[in-house]
């Protein structure tokens, strides 16, 4: 008996350091390995549904609400305005905030192209009492640089803000300086320690040119952390947090050569910008706290082939490197093949998933993939504990990344027809998102494409009876390939949602003896014909090239020779011209009223002619 309890005493702190990894808080995956990726399994096996709030949006950025006890929802739009969804699931008809009417000239915001415009908005913790509000957007007088403004309401006119109040209010908190049209946006919030943070990408163009990842002496590439509260009357837009891990780094002091340790040496940054509160980001468009826990989540939308997530426990005292440009998750940039040996930089994320050609030359994936991923929020009900939803841009997929008391684990919980922009709480903590159909090489303006929505994720068992909710891919693959029309001819059909597609012809556009075919019998007239193929080969490079390789395989978009594509339509010619003709989620292009029914068909016949792997 003494000596199994003596045993039993030698072992006991070690399975006490066992069962304390298996149940304790989230730690950092401390090598590749650790880090999660698509199929794994959250505790409990959650399931979700997202049911539609509102809709009308025009390409939706952002949503927010105001902490204030109204239940109101703020809804950012692209072009300059935010719409409040009321508690009743109401969207009011006049903004509540309109920035393309305070310019003498027109707008204030640029939305030249489709990653400018408003990003986000946030609300002051002790918005109730003062009505402080604050926005981020690219500003067109200041070509595209990012700025965040303060604004006030009006305590007698709560729910807008008139241009009388928002120009007498504005306060402009900081300027961003960006050198190109990409990577600008970034989420602003405030953390549980009453500081805005700010989500600040490289700058844009591919691959960081500017180096702005790993160089403390910019505000690109970074998340940053501000305190916003000072006097007015002092015109001190922001100060610097004491505790941020840069506030004194570039303090101006005495040299002193000797005596003083390599670690305190390590401290002095002379170029470094104290706002930093975290770097080596490449476009952190998206954050979340766990309003549980405080803990941060990033979602980093990736270079071509993978998309990360980062965590920061709420303990965390700033100054983490998560690596770009010297690397992209967990791979080494530039990538060149899945063996690639660099050496490691920074912290490791906690979850990562590839885009579907996962590294130069592979073959393309069939599932668990996307190319840009966007934050939704943490949710902490329905089964979920620290479960932190992204929604990705152009697959529609939802994953959910979770701690299960060992290991970090990254799991699909729905697989939608939504293009995924940016998400965000209500009041009482349940995560919402915001979808937009904003095509990145065609867009029409922030005006000009089909309005998004607001969608709330909910438990799968407490779905509202009659509540619309996103379509899963399932279910749209399970809708006919093709249907008639009472005229005997092919019905098409919307590859988003199955809804009728209405073919309106171009200016000056013929109805030809092929397509007339086409439409009766829904087989390609024009399939193996040289003349045509050759005609289709040019016309693909003119319209599909930008997302699409020559010989059919993917960059942005799918893999057409391979049938690789979300729409499972797409395996007959009806399907793969309603695509063509419609568009699709993502960076598929949208060719509606740009290119002829003729013209598609040729298309069609050049892809068919290509060789199948």
């Amino acid at each position: 008996m003494k000596m199994v309890s003596k045993l039993s005493l030698c072992l006991f702190p070690a399975a006490a350091l066992w069962l304390l990894a298996q149940t304790g808080a989230p730690r950092l995956p401390q090598s590749k390995e650790e880090v999660a990726r698509p199929g794994g399994r959250l505790p409990g096996n959650p399931k979700i549904a997202l049911v539609k709030i509102a809709d009308g949006f025009y390409d939706p950025t952002n949503v927010a609400n105001a902490g204030d006890g109204s239940g109101r929802l703020f809804v950012t739009e692209r072009v300059g305005r935010v719409r409040i969804v009321h508690k009743d699931g109401t969207v009011q008809k006049e903004p509540f905030l309109d920035l393309t009417n305070i310019n003498p000239l027109g707008s204030d915001v640029q939305t030249g192209f489709v990653e400018q415009g408003l990003y986000s908005i946030a609300f002051h913790p002790k918005f109730k009492e003062n009505g402080y509000f604050y926005v981020h957007y690219a500003s067109l007088p200041f070509n595209g640089d990012g700025l965040i403004v303060r604004f006030q309401v009006d305590k007698n006119n709560p729910n807008v803000m008139t241009k009388e109040q928002t120009l007498k209010t504005a306060k402009v908190i900081l300027r961003i300086e960006q050198p190109y049209y990409n990577h600008n946006g970034g989420q602003i919030e405030f953390g549980p320690d009453g500081y805005l943070y700010i989500g600040s990408g490289d700058g844009g163009w591919e691959g960081d040119p500017y180096e702005a990842g790993q160089d403390l002496g910019t505000l690109l590439g970074k998340i940053l952390r501000i305190d916003v509260n000072t006097e007015d009357n002092d015109k001190i837009p922001y100060k610097i947090p004491p505790t941020n891990p840069f506030a004194r780094a570039r303090d101006e002091r005495l040299m002193t050569l000797f005596g003083v340790s390599e670690e305190d040496f390590s401290k002095i940054k002379t170029r470094s910008r104290p706002e930093i509160w975290a770097y080596g980001v490449r476009n952190p468009y998206e954050f979340s706290f766990d309003l549980k826990t405080g803990d941060l989540y990033i979602a980093d939308v990736g270079q071509n082939h993978w998309e990360e997530i980062h965590f920061q426990p709420a303990s965390s005292k700033g100054g983490e490197n998560y690596g770009w440009n010297r690397v992209n998750g967990t791979w080494c940039f530039p990538m060149t093949g899945p063996n690639d040996k660099c050496g490691w930089v920074g912290v490791y994320p906690v979850a990562e998933y590839p885009h579907e050609i996962p590294y130069p030359g592979a073959q393309p994936l069939k599932e668990g993939h996307g190319c840009s991923v966007e934050g939704l929020g943490v949710a902490n009900y329905g089964g979920m504990k620290g479960v932190y939803l992204v929604g990705d841009w152009c697959s529609g997929r939802v994953f959910g990344v979770g701690w299960d008391g060992a290991k970090w684990q990254l799991q699909e919980l729905l697989h939608t027809n939504l293009q995924f922009t940016a998400g965000g709480y209500d009041e009482q903590g349940y995560v919402y998102a915001v979808n937009c159909n904003c095509f990145y090489t065609s867009d029409k303006g922030p005006l000009g494409n089909p309005p998004g929505a607001l969608w709330k994720v909910v438990p799968a068992n407490e779905v509202p009876p009659g509540a619309e909710t996103a379509r899963t891919v399932s279910e749209i693959s399970q809708a006919p390939a093709t249907t008639t029309t009472k005229d005997g001819l092919i019905a098409f059909q919307h590859a988003l949602d199955n809804r009728p597609l209405a073919l309106n012809l171009m200016p000056n556009e013929t109805i030809t003896e092929q397509v007339r075919a086409f439409h009766k019998t829904g087989q390609n007239p024009y399939k193996g014909n040289r003349a045509a193929v050759a005609a289709g080969r040019k016309l693909y490079s003119q319209w599909c090239a930008s997302c699409h390789l020559d010989n059919g395989t993917g960059r942005m978009g799918s893999n057409l020779v391979d049938d690789q594509v979300t729409y499972p339509r797409v395996k007959t010619d009806v399907g793969m011209f309603e695509v063509i003709y419609g568009g699709a989620s993502g960076a598929m292009q949208a060719f509606g009223n740009r290119i002829s029914q003729d013209d598609i068909l040729k298309v069609m016949a050049y892809v068919e002619s290509l060789k199948r792997k």
